[in-house]
């Protein structure tokens, strides 16, 4: 099931995706079964928005070792994480803001991310598909000049806008080997499959978990295949994801 967030006017809701129309539901995926209301829309008459607003965005480094190798450094034997803010997220469709004034290296990083359907904490691997909501695309957008700079990521990677998620999410999918590619301007620039993760999504939650409690709606960005560069204002940047669909941005200047 494709599950999207969406505004038709000044109302937001939550909605399934079936082909070019979402059927609008009642309450919050998250709470129940879904309820259908009656109400349909053509995608194209809609604003779909980022699919979910995470009380935290937790971000997994060097998770494909040719991504590793690439940034100079061989994968981590542990996963290493970090965090993204809130307000880091966008839907798909809208503005990238690139940072002049602060940065003068901008670079995509087409990512899987995993929605979290439940609060949980000291999650076993074996136990981890019970507290996954679903799946979609990510871009985790980083000033890497910045992330060099300071030695640590929260300023390179927190920067409002940094953070694009969508179109939708898909609650009924393996994960496991799914194709991604990122694209900026129609070229491919990543294009990888999850299976080359180092620590897989069961391991990935069950690390996660033993820090820090995950709860509903929380996300978690797994990692980016190797191929990650620069973004200029001006470029569209799409993440391409097997089983879910196309996250595309623009970048402008940050006012």
């Amino acid at each position: 099931m494709l599950i999207a967030r969406f505004s038709a006017g000044e109302e937001v809701s939550f909605g399934v995706v079936e082909g070019e129309e979402i059927a609008a539901v009642a309450g919050h995926p998250f709470l129940g079964e879904v309820r259908f209301t009656g109400a349909r829309h053509a995608l194209v008459d809609v604003r779909v928005l980022a699919p979910i607003l995470p009380s935290k965005v937790i971000a997994i480094g060097r998770n494909y070792a040719d991504h590793a190798r690439e940034m100079g450094s061989e994968p981590p034997v542990e996963p290493l994480f970090f965090s993204k803010p809130s307000t880091s997220i966008i839907g798909s469709g809208e503005a990238i803001q690139y940072p002049e004034k602060l940065s003068q290296r901008v670079d995509f990083e087409g990512e899987l991310a995993v929605v979290i359907g439940r609060l949980c904490r000291d999650v076993p691997v074996s136990r981890a598909h019970e507290v996954i909501f679903g799946y979609t695309c990510a871009n985790d957008v980083t000033a890497r000049d910045l992330q060099k700079k300071d030695g640590q990521w929260t300023r390179a990677k927190g920067f409002d806008t940094f953070c694009p998620l969508g179109p939708w999410i898909n609650t009924d999918l393996d994960a496991s080997d799914l194709a991604i590619r990122t694209l900026v301007n129609g070229e491919v620039r990543q294009d990888g499959r999850t299976s080359d993760m180092i620590h897989d999504i069961p391991n990935l939650i069950a690390h996660i978990s033993q820090v820090m409690t995950l709860l509903p709606g929380d996300v978690i960005l797994t990692g980016t295949p190797a191929g990650v560069g620069p973004l200029d204002i001006g470029d569209s940047v799409t993440v391409e994801l097997e089983g879910v669909g196309s996250l595309t941005n623009r970048v402008i200047a940050r006012d």
